[in-house]
């Protein structure tokens, strides 16, 4: 079976994109993005977008070329760099495949080929935009029979609830019977039970997130 991964990544700060931008101050959401397609390196491609609104802003970077009713048409053309998270992507090779803006945040949705381009893509976009947030990973089963893979991103854990959730495991406070309890994982980490049992909660609800969320 293949072993590309889908990702799905967030960016908290309009100003990454231009689309991103115009529907913030628009008060509105973009999820459809067309981007033709160049035969040589010497033309631009150009990507187009619609931002339904009554009163489209006139403070920003592009103005519509077409207007029906309340949907305004947005075009530009990437002959220059904009530094845009969508351009990162198309460094690697790996195209946006859902496109999501939406009260100043930015939702990108693309397939990388393996595990390796994966850390190297999320390396980079980490690199030149410091608020990506990796909000799911799936990964294609890896055998015939029906799968339904998932990444938990760890890097979510704090130092504390990763030592706390490990110190846990390694204890055997998960199995049936318990090889030991709360007191006593909370002695081996040298807290009090009420300290353990709220680093416990943390850390197995944002694991749980992951999880249940991917579904």
């Amino acid at each position: 079976m293949p072993a590309g991964i889908r990702a799905t990544v967030e960016f908290d700060t309009p100003s990454v994109c231009q689309i991103a931008s115009i529907a913030h101050a628009a008060d509105s959401a973009v999820n459809t993005v067309s981007r033709s397609v160049v035969a040589d390196s010497d033309t631009a491609s150009v990507s187009e977008f619609v931002v339904e609104t009554e009163d489209p802003p006139d403070d920003t970077s592009l103005d519509p070329i077409f207007s029906y009713g309340s949907k305004h048409l947005y075009r530009f053309s990437h002959d220059d760099p904009t530094g845009c998270p969508c351009e990162c992507l198309g460094e690697f090779g790996c195209p946006v495949d859902r496109y999501f803006a939406y009260q100043g945040t930015l939702t990108l949705v693309f397939h990388a080929a393996d595990y390796e381009q994966l850390q190297d893509v999320i390396g980079e976009l980490r690199e030149r935009f410091p608020g990506t947030d990796i909000k799911r990973l799936v990964r294609s089963p890896t055998s015939d029979a029906p799968g339904d893979s998932i990444f938990v991103d760890r890097s979510k854990l704090t130092t504390r609830q990763l030592e706390v959730i490990q110190t846990a495991y390694e204890m055997g406070y998960f199995e049936r019977p318990r090889g030991a309890n709360a007191t006593e994982v909370a002695a081996a980490l040298d807290i009090n039970q009420s300290t353990f049992s709220e680093h416990l909660a943390a850390a197995l609800t944002k694991l749980l997130g992951d999880i249940l969320e991917a579904r």
